[in-house]
């Protein structure tokens, strides 16, 4: 009798592992695909059953280095090159989003790569912030948020400047309303620490080793850190 009841038993389990393993892997949208190249850092070129299509990562944006009108943007590189080394000629699996394409006909989606997020790591490492944030394509936005925050406060990657990634983008000076060096602005080639004052009206100072020193575009120029504080600025926090 008991192996008449295991006999009936077993192709019953295998039955329920089946239809759960089918579910799980439904929910998801999961699509096999293969890298063919790496674009940038939040999008890239893959061949989904003998179709190349162009997959843009969903709620994650990473700095430019190939927009035709922006120059190429602080840890863009970093970003594009990680993607490349992580992706490129690898399987991988496309969990595409509601909606499936956005209005360049690119494929909307989370990729996963050894049964890791590819958004989720770009958004750990520092080199992607959480944006283009619209429904229905919100399913991980509190885990994102999440991760980003942690990323902030370990100010890794692209948090390591201040005041460049912000909800609008990457500012690519750090005064974005003044294009043009402060016409009065008196440089003297030894006086090399730059002093800006940001959107928020904050006067801050950057000395050479300040990670974000080549994008400022100086309001003051100081020989010394102290000549700068009298002046009512303080230090780039790092």
């Amino acid at each position: 009798m008991r192996k008449k009841l295991i006999i009936l038993f077993f192709p019953m389990l295998m039955f329920l592992v089946t239809i759960a393993c089918s579910t799980n892997q439904d929910s998801k949208n999961l699509v096999s695909a293969k890298v063919v190249n790496v674009v940038d850092g939040d999008t890239l070129n893959v061949m989904i059953s003998g179709k190349e299509e162009t997959i843009r990562l969903l709620l994650v944006d990473t700095p430019e280095t190939v927009h035709p009108t922006k120059p190429v943007q602080p840890f863009g590189l970093e970003a594009s090159n990680y993607l490349k080394e992580l992706l490129n000629g690898k399987d991988v699996q496309v969990e595409v989003g509601i909606g499936e394409r956005d209005k360049y006909g690119r494929l909307l989606g989370y990729v996963y790569i050894d049964k890791q997020m590819v958004n989720k790591l770009l958004l750990q490492k520092g080199l992607a912030r959480v944006a283009y944030v619209f429904e229905p394509n919100t399913k991980y936005i509190d885990e994102f948020n999440s991760i980003q925050k942690q990323a902030q406060q370990n100010k890794v990657g692209i948090w390591s400047i201040e005041n460049y990634a912000t909800d609008e983008g990457f500012q690519t000076t750090l005064n974005e309303e003044q294009n043009e060096i402060n016409p009065n602005l008196q440089v003297n080639e030894e006086c090399t620490i730059k002093g800006n004052i940001n959107s928020k009206g904050e006067k801050i100072f950057h000395t050479e080793q300040s990670p974000s020193y080549e994008l400022t575009k100086p309001e003051a120029m100081f020989c010394t850190e102290d000549e700068a504080r009298a002046a009512g600025y303080r230090a780039v926090k790092r």
